[in-house]
């Protein structure tokens, strides 16, 4: 059987529950989580553009920048390392944190872990909003990733925890919903205030501003429970079941109790999660919770959101206009993931990843011709027409889109919902860390890529695209409609994973959990 046309089914499992008020306003206010990651997103690259941010922080910068006529190269003119750490620095300290958190959401569960970010995320807003140095930046920046790094750990497996397994897909892409959510916002006060506020306020009142998305989620998770395989990774059985009783809404949740404490006790012979993940039955799911995050990130899209009002800075628009077409772009981005969350559960993950891979692929290809032909290799363009212009942030809108209904929120998704409970909190770091740690990399070296690569850029973010989807058609099998606890049957039965797992392993797995009854 050909990798590429795999289609397992859940193994037969079918547990009762219904898609309720309370399951989608649990999963609402826990995905709010996503709005701080969002804001941070967007605020960065629309502040880095504003003049008086670069004066006061970033003088030298600042001086390049005023100093550049349209016949010089402007691949370049926004080329400095000191000015994209302010952006990466943020990265380093979420992939830091998301170790610790991942030892938090198994020890203290999921909840205080997403309130532990809101507080984080506020404290480096305020640091931020007050910056008289760059070392002030600095600070507040490692704080909003601290806060990044723990919403980015628990909110994801909380969502998929909770979730029926019939909507999980489109209940946990809500977080990727307000990432996207952030974003808007973020682009939009960027806007708003540069244009109408202007000066040194501006650029204070856009970072401090991410007060309030870290209050959100922080007095958000006051009103959540815990999830179920929480308690009862901690022994709160009697809690638990209520709990899903109250989530499912029906009258008999015996099966998915009894199979959710079956894998909680074998999680508990799981002392040291962190070195049982590197066994061989975990490597299939250890890979994609690898290269999901990294192929996420050499998408470009990151390069899109961090450095729109650069980018379209460097292409020939004003600053305001800049900042205009960033925020055209993250309204894209906001209701293209609307249409994931619409589709994920009806036409799977594997579809989703190989269409988005394809138009991303393809508007790639265009807007490197695009300004190939108007920059070339010296990077002077001369006069930018409007309709150059326009069809430029078309086709970015398009390629923007292409990553909201695919790769961005099944980012996420994918790596949250694969791994089994006694390593998920270990997994979810590492999904974690690799995107932090890639996220870091791209921010820090955008500039100097665009400057040394020229065009060049987007062949190489496009020939990542190719090389993933590939990636994806063989080895990724569909996670579609299987419950969670019964994830690991869909690998064992996969042609090329089925390899990692020996008969021990599948008797241990398919064995009847005994009737626990309220433990």
């Amino acid at each position: 059987m050909a990798g590429g046309t795999f289609a397992p089914t859940s193994g037969g499992k079918e547990y009762p529950g219904k898609f309720t008020a309370r399951v989608f306003f649990t999963c609402v206010f826990a995905a709010t989580g996503g709005l701080i990651f969002g804001y941070d997103l967007g605020i960065s690259g629309g502040v880095t553009s504003m003049d008086v941010f670069l004066k006061d922080f970033f003088p030298d910068v600042y001086e390049k920048e005023s100093s550049v006529k349209p016949s010089d190269d402007q691949y370049c003119k926004f080329d400095s390392q000191i000015l994209t750490l302010f952006t990466s620095s943020l990265y380093v300290a979420a992939l830091v944190s998301s170790v610790f958190a991942s030892m938090a959401t198994r020890t203290y569960g999921r909840r205080p872990t997403m309130m532990t970010s809101g507080v984080l995320f506020a404290a480096g807003a305020v640091v931020n909003g007050f910056a008289k140095s760059v070392l002030m930046l600095i600070i507040g920046r490692l704080l909003l990733g601290f806060g990044i790094g723990c919403a980015n750990q628990s909110v994801p497996i909380y969502l998929s925890e909770v979730a029926p397994h019939k909507y999980r897909g489109a209940l946990n892409m809500t977080f990727q919903l307000f990432i996207t959510i952030g974003i808007l916002i973020a682009n939009l006060l960027n806007f708003v205030l540069a244009k109408w506020l202007g000066g040194d306020m501006a650029w204070r009142w856009s970072l401090g501003g991410a007060v309030v998305p870290g209050l959100v989620i922080f007095l958000g998770s006051f009103v959540l429970p815990d999830t179920p395989n929480s308690e009862i990774e901690r022994g709160n059985y009697e809690r638990a079941k209520d709990l899903l009783l109250k989530l499912r809404k029906v009258d008999n949740v015996d099966e998915e109790f009894n199979d959710l404490v079956e894998a909680s006790e074998r999680a508990k012979l799981v002392k040291h999660a962190w070195l049982n993940i590197f066994k061989r039955k975990y490597r299939p799911q250890l890979v994609f919770a690898f290269c999901i995050p990294m192929f996420q990130q050499l998408t470009g899209m990151n390069v899109i959101v961090f450095y729109a009002p650069v980018l379209f800075k460097t292409i020939g628009f004003g600053s305001n206009a800049s900042l205009f077409s960033s925020l055209i772009t993250g309204i894209v981005n906001m209701l293209a993931t609307l249409v994931s969350i619409s589709a994920v559960d009806k036409l799977g993950r594997r579809k989703l990843f190989l269409v988005g891979g394809t138009q991303m692929f393809i508007c790639q290809i265009v807007i490197t011709i695009a300004i190939a032909l108007k920059f070339g290799l010296s990077g002077n363009p001369g006069a930018i027409s409007n309709t150059y212009a326009t069809a430029v942030v078309v086709f970015i809108c398009i390629y923007v889109s292409g990553f909201a209904w695919s790769w961005g929120p099944l980012g996420w998704l994918v790596p949250s919902e694969i791994f089994p409970l006694e390593v998920r909190s270990a997994a979810q770091s590492i999904n974690v860390s690799v995107n932090m740690t890639f996220t870091f990399i791209i921010a820090q070296i955008f500039t100097a890529m665009l400057c040394h690569l020229k065009f060049g850029l987007f062949i190489f973010f496009a020939g990542c695209v190719m090389i993933m989807s590939t990636f994806i058609y063989k080895l990724l099998p569909e996670t579609k409609g299987v419950p969670i606890e019964e994830m690991t049957i869909v690998w064992r039965n996969h042609p090329h994973w089925s390899k990692y797992f020996d008969e021990d392993d599948a008797k241990f797995e398919t064995t009847k959990p005994k009737d626990t009854g309220s433990a």
